[in-house]
Parts: structure tokens; sequence; C-alpha cells
């Protein structure tokens, strides 16, 4: 007889953790931040990119600490005993929402009542969202792959660290219309970056559905092995579909994600050289997960012009 837990029990049991560590916490007024030790609000978030703006708008007023560093599949992502403690401690919290977190994101509505959680991607008018292709009436979460998206999700992370911290709104307001210009800045990179491209060469396939939005921004044909999340797993017939899609189309080149297995796409590779074609490994993308914090990469601004530069070289 298995004693494994059930989906339901065990977000039941992390909301139940991470309730009663705030308990024995004890009750704090999370306004009050001139009785802090280093006078600033303690905010974690899920994914690096919500870190990296949070950040960023948040400056000297703002520790930042989040649950998923380099590398990490927020779509298969399950808490650990020290993630229970962080969000515990936790000030306010900044989630992506749309089902990227998978189970997390009921663990967030449940604890919101004791603490503040922000889905950012509340942000975005539902008419912009995407519909997944793989499950009905879910969108793809992926928005911060079209960077004017992204902006609105910065908004709204200014807006709720006024609404929190009124003694730093006037901050928050300034940090976030920097932030906000150097958003629009990139986007007009990425948008002359894609066109040095013709129209027939911007076909982008990666390991999954991530870039959709990315597409239908800059202008790309978008194809991914799996589905938008990585929980649904490519069968032979996705491989040998993409296969013949590339082999006919003689795409120059295809890419692997930093967070999902490379020999997904290693296996799609393996199916065109069958068919007498030879497609190229173009280069390691950075889709759900930043790079290492001490290079470029680590941040939302250096990750997406890292991509971009890969992608166009790849396919020139």
């Amino acid at each position: 007889m298995s004693c494994a837990l059930s989906p339901k029990a065990v977000i039941t049991t992390v909301v139940a953790a991470v309730l009663l560590a705030a308990a024995l916490g004890g009750c704090r007024n999370r306004n009050d931040l001139a009785d802090r030790q280093d006078g600033r609000l303690k905010v974690v978030t899920t994914t690096g990119m919500i870190a990296d703006m949070v950040a960023n708008i948040g400056g000297d007023r703002v520790n930042v600490r989040s649950l998923m560093g380099p590398g990490i599949d927020p779509h298969l992502y399950r808490a650990s005993h020290g993630d229970i403690a962080l969000l515990s401690q936790a000030d306010i919290i900044f989630y992506n929402g749309l089902h990227l977190e998978g189970q997390m994101a009921e663990v967030f509505e449940q604890i919101q009542n004791k603490i503040p959680t922000v889905a950012v991607a509340e942000a975005v008018d539902t008419t912009l969202l995407l519909s997944s292709l793989n499950f009905a009436g879910v969108h793809d979460p992926h928005i911060w792959f079209d960077v004017r998206l992204w902006a609105k999700a910065a908004e709204l992370v200014r807006d709720r660290l006024s609404r929190f911290d009124p003694g730093g709104s006037s901050y928050y307001i300034a940090n976030g219309k920097k932030y906000i210009d150097d958003l629009f800045a990139l986007d007009a990179y990425i948008r002359q970056a894609a066109q040095t491209l013709p129209d027939s060469a911007r076909v982008l396939i990666t390991a999954h559905d991530a870039f959709q939005y990315f597409g239908r921004a800059y202008g790309f044909q978008v194809m991914g092995l799996q589905g938008i999340s990585t929980a649904a797993e490519a069968g032979t017939a996705d491989v040998m579909h993409l296969a013949d899609f590339i082999a006919g189309r003689k795409i120059k080149a295809v890419f692997v994600e930093s967070s999902v297995p490379r020999r997904n796409i290693e296996a799609v590779q393996a199916a065109v050289r069958a068919r007498g074609f030879e497609v190229k490994i173009g280069g390691t993308l950075y889709s759900d997960a930043l790079g290492d914090p001490d290079n470029p990469e680590g941040t939302y601004i250096g990750m997406f012009k890292y991509n971009i530069d890969t992608i166009v070289n790849a396919l020139r």
C-alpha cells in the first residue's frame, strides 16, 4: 500500500507549515520598517525574473529572496523546508501566476490573508494573454517574453510596494520609472535585432513551448517539443512531427533550454539527421529561469539580450 500524499494533501501540509511558522514568529507590524534591524522589507518571489524586477524597483528598501534559482523549472517545483521558513518570514510575496508555479499557486492563495501575495500576471489584460494549445481554458504563463507585457507587471510591483510601504512610495515610483524605461529600451533592442533576419528565417524551435509571447511580439514562428508546461512529456510522435518540419523547411538551428533536459532536443536533432538533413544546436536559451547571478544573464535584461543575440546569430 502506498503512503504517498495526494497533491491536495501536500498543498494542505505546506499551507499549514507556513502559517504555523508565521504564527510562531509572533505578530509584527509589517508596515513599521523603523523597527527592522536593516529597515528593509522582506520580499520572497518564486522566479528569478520576478526577483530581479522587485530588486530593481525596491532598491535599498527591500531584501529579496527567490525560491527558484538558475536552472530550476517552475512547472515541476516543490517547496522545501527552507522555502517554508522563507515564506513564513516574508512581509510580501510576489509570484507569476497563470499556473506557472503549478500547485504552489494554491499555497499562495491560501496564505494571502496572513501574508500578502501578489500574482504579477494579474497586471496583464486577459485579452492580451495567449491560450494554451495543450490545456483548454488555461493561459500561457510565460508573459515575460513580451517585454511590453513585463512592463505592465513592473507597474503592478511598483504599485503594490508603494501601497504596502507608503513611506517609500516616491522611491518606488522613481525606481519603477527608470526600470520601465530600461525595459522599453530592451524592447527596441530586441526588435532591431530580430529585423536583421529575413522573415523566412524567423523560426524558433525549442525544448518546450515557452516562447509564444516572444514570437507574437517580435515576429517569429515558434514551435516547442513539449507544451507550455514541462510536466507534459513529449512522445515519439512529437519528435517525428518536429523532425519532419525542420527537415522540410531546412531550419538551420534548434535550441536547448537551461531549465529543460538537453536530451529532448538532441532526440529531435537525431531524427532530423535520419531524414538526411543536419540541424545544429544553436545554443542554450534561458526560458523559465535566469542565468548565474554573477553573469549578465542573471538579470532579466541581460538574459533577454543574450537570448535574442543567440537566436539571431544561429539563424542568420
